[in-house]
């Protein structure tokens, strides 16, 4: 999600940056049974209608992109060597921080049908005094996320990664005009650094912990999409909207619409039905009902 500077807005969603742009466009490779699959699976899904003010599609003009469309792009895809991906904690968690964050790699790895695994802690002390600050508003500690880009991922990055994302408690910020940023990521480096510090307390209670889950699930599903060349959506109430609040954020589903799911499928090579199972057992194990029904009605839908 690359977003304009702007102080305007308050409260900023995921962005990503150099997604890069279509090459030329070609005749896509035809694909009969994911098409089919977004006629099987569109009637589980609501358009997107008109964005409330203050909302992403109402500050932000975009032309959203259909199936065909990414495939003229020549999308960047988890295959071939580089299929692996890297998850890397970067500071200090809490218990209850620490299950989310595995439990989001365990996600990542069904949610894409490819490996996914975990590094060990690298620690804070790594980020020089160069790269934090105190909001100067509110107070909190931040990080820069561009310097966790540049200097903390980048020389890290395994050769057969499809993408590296760190995970961090830590507020984040992309530097100057910007409060904060829920995550950063570069489709041209393949890294990306996520925040939990907004998503909320999960030590509070079971519905606070799966708030905070819901939402961390949410990013990393938003930006690794990102990460492999899917733009916002703008014709579906889709986990991959864009946004410019956690209010908005939190209005959106968690899964994504038939055509980003055809994305998903063509880009992995996986089977649909094999998906949408194993992300029901994952909700299924998590007691997030809603999510769940979603994956099972997904399954009959194709049967």
């Amino acid at each position: 999600m690359l977003l304009n500077r702007t102080s305007a807005i308050a409260t900023l969603l995921i962005f990503a940056l150099n997604r890069g742009a279509c090459s030329a466009q070609r005749e896509p490779p035809d694909d009969p049974k994911l098409r089919k699959l977004i006629g099987q699976l569109e009637p589980l899904h609501k358009r997107l209608g008109e964005p409330q003010p203050g909302d992403w599609l109402d500050q932000h003009k975009e032309a959203g992109q259909t199936f065909t469309e990414y495939l003229q792009c020549k999308p960047v895809t988890p295959q071939g060597k580089r299929r692996v991906l890297y998850i890397q904690p970067l500071g200090n968690f809490t218990d209850s921080q620490r299950k989310i964050v595995t439990l989001t790699a365990d996600f990542l790895e069904r949610y894409y049908q490819r490996p996914v695994k975990v590094r060990d802690d690298l620690p804070l002390s790594i980020i020089p005094a160069s790269a934090r600050r105190q909001h100067p508003s509110w107070g909190m500690d931040q990080i820069l996320s561009t310097h966790v880009l540049d200097k903390v991922m980048k020389p890290r990055l395994p050769p057969d990664a499809a993408a590296m994302i760190a995970f961090t408690a830590s507020d984040l910020w992309p530097g100057e005009g910007w409060n904060f940023v829920f995550g950063q990521a570069s489709l041209e480096n393949r890294v990306g650094v996520w925040s939990i510090y907004r998503n909320g307390n999960p030590d509070k209670g079971p519905e606070e912990y799966r708030l905070c889950l819901r939402r961390t699930l949410k990013v990393a599903a938003h930006e690794s999409g990102h990460m492999f060349s899917i733009p916002h959506c703008t014709a579906y109430e889709c986990c991959m909207c864009g946004g410019n609040s956690l209010e908005e954020s939190d209005r959106q589903p968690l899964e994504v619409c038939p055509e980003c799911c055809a994305k998903i499928c063509w880009a992995t090579k996986c089977d649909p039905k094999k998906r949408f199972a194993e992300l029901a057992e994952f909700f299924r194990e998590q007691k997030l009902e809603a999510e769940e029904k979603f994956y099972r009605d997904s399954i009959e839908a194709v049967m």
